[in-house]
């Protein structure tokens, strides 16, 4: 495929960005944003912007494989659906699960849920979107009686004050963060950051509550009793249009006064005071949600606790007026709308008796679930104990995603039938499975997506099927059709799928659920090609009728829970979450040179005065401890973290790095309404960890090593790989990771410094630097000699001839600027604000993701240095 831009979206978040790709050869192409799609206006983050980087075909599953040997589709098909027909035999249909992913398009998670809930007849198939934005499925429908997102991205175009909450919304959805920034600069919007830290979301905010991690519905329920006591609910509207029980008020009105939300928040009475005031006096209000509230032990409640803010002042259904779930996925909301939650049915019903009928019917399913099935930490326990025997996961990578994630690979391990589809080859989960099956990746898929706001835009295909991969929804429903259900899935093309899932939608729908699709249930294969973005839904709840039986939203209690004080053994507070440039476990965004820039180790933050007394310095490196397991993270000290509080990333695996493994640490405790599992909150323990030396290897090519040593980290670079490393013992045996080739060194074993070059037909192969007390060099300069077309000993230096600049952290990825130059620039140039640096040398002027990191840069320097630039 070359020529012409395709039209698509976005392989990452839930914004759900337009893209234009056009490719350039069988396997590149150029990415740039759509103009015309309405979430983004062509605009795109860093992860967006390089996804030319990712479509490469290194690590890439390309035939099905039955245990290490290459297997026909026939075979792999035909023994995947014996065995799941064996075991549901033996053991009954609910003795098999799927887990499948917010990364699959909407019809392939149609084929999938209707495969296990219409005719396998259990309702054991769930989704890794149960970790991000199941609790905001059950707020919701607590709330309104149906999954729906009451907002769109215009209403942050006419909100005059936004509250994020629980969302690093310039690192995880940085589109989204652009336009509240636009928004902010055109009409003065007034933005509120709710945060335990201090991240580059806050800076010029005109407001952050770092509050105590968990008290959000304290937070909430004292906000809506100072609304309460200024009179400022909507009497008329929650007369008319709320359900309210009988002591949802007197408990509101008692123990939710300033001082003791303000004590239980742990926040300043002054500052809770001016958040209650500027709420007051804003109607038109956005609150923006995310991970923050949803990865909770008691996520719903805090949904409601917002909810309850909205539905009772009347801030709902109206422009600029609305509380707004960001997800983190690409398709979690078109899961959410299929049923691909093991809680819910399909299209918005749950398994009420009627709705079994009425589905049962839809499909001719000769043995539908009639109940719930296992919700994702559930699922994988039931694994464990042996009850469910036959599992296959789809695009997602659950030995490292899932909570206490050691005794998910302990279950994956002891299940007697494993099925990974995927499109890597190695995965820390495939490495369980029995049978691998090789999956279309982005730019092969062709399908729809629904980001946040419910736009559904779609995906289309720009590069040819690699190998033998396939589309999920073709390798689902070949099993289907193995398993004896031919006519039930008889699907030729996604748009068959598209057009019966719509169907269903409509299907005896006289208006009781909002998702109605009916408009596309007979859309022809060209129209749906040429399907350009829409929003279902229009704006909800704007005539004020709500999807319940009396048409009235509800009111719910919610309470603060009692807060765990710090334990003896686990004295630190664990949260976890995104980096800027990194992808859930970085089989994709780990491919890209530039995004490896960014954060190029995983960290784990520590306030100042923690780390001084555990006797930690920055780059140190550290072991995190739960009672589930424990993991290696270097030490990166921060005045955003609360004292007591540490955070780390989520991206890193086995694949990638001998630490890092924060799955490991979280305890697999749940919401009891939304079975998500609280990621923000787990006890912890630090300590240092001393290493006799520190290194780095960098290698030509993609392969990777497995190094032998305490710690390593591999960064993708341009040309091949830089890997970190540390440890103990004779740092000799290092050089068992160096490839064959001519050999330069230097090794001074009185200092403990050793330099080993391979050079290949006069090219650099490897190079490995290894100091016991010394510096290491700027790796940059070495990472550029593998382009070089000729080396010699002298690359030893690490530099080049003249002066040689060490660009320091990267910050801007796109223009690949480090914290060094930007320094530089500002006091040589004296600039004072972000325009300035971006017309200087160019930073922030491209996906502008880096923008929040320079104006926390220059919110840094002294005040007397703007001053006298100025």
């Amino acid at each position: 495929m070359s020529g012409a831009a395709i039209r698509t979206t976005c392989a990452y978040c839930g914004v759900g960005c337009g893209i234009a790709a056009t490719p350039t050869s069988p396997r590149s192409v150029t990415i740039r944003g759509d103009e015309a799609h309405p979430a983004n206006k062509g605009k795109l983050c860093s992860k967006g912007t390089h996804l030319g980087e990712t479509v490469g075909l290194e690590g890439r599953l390309l035939h099905p494989m039955i245990g290490k040997r290459r297997a026909s589709w026939d075979k792999a098909l035909d023994l995947v659906a014996d065995r799941f027909r064996e075991t549901i035999a033996r053991h009954g249909p609910d003795s098999v699960a799927f887990y499948v992913s917010g990364q699959l398009l909407t019809e392939d998670y149609y084929v999938a849920n209707k495969l296990m809930k219409g005719f396998i007849g259990s309702g054991n198939i769930d989704t890794n979107s149960r970790l991000c934005m199941s609790s905001a499925v059950s707020g919701h429908i607590r709330a309104f009686g149906e999954d729906i997102v009451p907002a769109s991205y215009d209403d942050l175009d006419e909100a005059d004050l936004i509250v994020l909450v629980g969302s690093n919304t310039a690192w995880c959805h940085p589109i989204v963060h652009q336009r509240i920034q636009a928004a902010r600069a055109v009409r003065g919007t007034k933005l509120v950051v709710i945060d335990p830290r201090r991240t580059e979301t806050c800076e010029g905010a005109d407001l952050h509550l770092a509050l105590r991690p968990g008290t959000d519905v304290a937070l909430f329920n004292g906000l809506l009793a100072w609304m309460d006591q200024a009179g400022l609910t909507d009497a008329s509207f929650l007369a008319d249009h709320v359900n309210a029980p009988d002591d949802f008020w007197n408990h509101i009105r008692t123990g939710h006064d300033l001082w003791t939300t303000a004590k239980t928040c742990d926040v300043a009475p002054a500052l809770l005071q001016q958040f209650f005031e500027l709420c007051a006096a804003t109607p038109r209000t956005v609150t923006m949600f995310s991970q923050g509230i949803n990865q909770s032990i008691r996520g719903t409640d805090q949904v409601n606790a917002i909810m309850n803010v909205h539905l009772a002042t009347g801030r709902i259904g109206k422009p600029g007026a609305a509380p707004f779930s960001i997800t983190g996925q690409p398709n979690a909301m078109g899961g959410r709308e299929v049923g691909g939650l093991a809680s819910t049915l399909a299209a918005h019903m749950d398994f009420a008796p009627d709705n079994v009928a009425r589905v049962g019917r839809f499909w001719a399913a000769p043995a539908i679930a009639t109940k719930p099935g296992l919700k994702a930490v559930d699922l994988f326990r039931s694994i464990g104990e042996g009850r469910i025997k036959a599992l296959w996961v789809i695009a997602t990578n659950p030995a490292v995603s899932l909570p206490d994630a050691g005794r998910v690979r302990e279950a994956l391990e002891r299940c007697p039938f494993v099925v990974v589809s995927d499109v890597v080859a190695q995965t820390d989960t495939s490495a369980h499975a029995h049978i691998r099956l090789p999956a279309a990746g982005w730019g092969e898929k062709d399908g729809t997506v629904t980001n946040s706001d419910r736009t559904i835009s779609r995906q289309r295909p720009f590069l040819a099927l690699p190998g033998e991969a396939k589309p999920d929804w073709w390798i689902v429903k070949e099993v289907a059709r193995r398993m004896g259900w031919h006519s039930a899935f008889a699907y030729d093309r996604p748009a068959d799928i598209w057009r019966e899932h719509a169907r269903l939608t409509a299907y005896q729908n006289d208006g009781a659920r909002l998702l109605n699709l009916r408009r596309h249930a007979t859309i022809g294969n060209d129209a749906y090609d040429a399907m350009m973005p829409f929003r279902w839904g229009g704006t909800p709840f704007a005539d004020a009728r709500f999807p319940t039986p009396d048409g009235k939203s509800r009111l719910v209690p919610v309470r603060q829970m009692d807060l765990q004080p710090p334990l003896r053994d686990w004295p630190m507070t664990l949260n976890t979450g995104r980096y800027r440039d990194q992808w859930h476990t970085m089989t994709r965004t780990g491919l890209s040179p530039r995004l490896a820039r960014h954060r190029e180790e995983p960290l784990v933050e520590i306030h100042a005065d923690d780390a001084a007394a555990l006797g930690l310095a920055d780059r140190d490196l550290a072991r995190v401890s739960t009672p589930q397991g424990d993991s290696l993270f270097r030490v990166a000290i921060s005045d955003g973290q609360r004292p007591g509080e540490i955070f780390t990333p989520i991206h890193w695996t086995d694949q990638t790095s001998s630490g890092g493994r924060t799955g490991l640490l979280p305890r697999p405790l749940v919401d009891p309404h939304s079975g998500q599992p609280g990621f923000k909150t787990t006890p912890a323990a630090l300590a240092k960890v001393a290493t006799e030396w520190k290194g780095f290897v960098i290698l030509r090519g993609q392969a990777s090593v497995k190094m032998p040593c305490l710690w390593a980290t591999r960064i993708t670079v341009a040309g091949g790989a830089l890997y970190e490393i540390a440890g103990n013992g004779d740092a000799a045996r290092m050089e068992s990771c160096l490839p064959a080739g001519d050999r330069v060194e230097a090794i001074d074993r009185t200092r403990g410094t050793r330099r080993v070059a391979i050079i290949r037909d006069g090219r650099l192969a490897a190079i490995l630097f290894i100091t016991r007390s010394g510096l290491l060099p700027s790796r940059d300069w070495l990472i550029g000699q593998l382009d070089a077309k000729e080396v010699g000993a002298s690359v030893l230096a690490a530099r080049g001839p003249g002066k040689q600049v060490d660009k320091g952290p990267t910050i801007c990825v796109c223009f690949d600027i480090g914290l060094n130059q930007i320094m530089a620039a500002i006091a040589d140039q004296q600039l004072v604000d972000v325009p300035a640096i971006g017309q200087a040398i160019g930073a922030g002027t491209n996906c502008g993701s880096c923008r929040p990191a320079l104006s926390n840069i220059l919110a840094r320097i002294p005040q007397e240095t703007i001053d006298a630039a100025e």
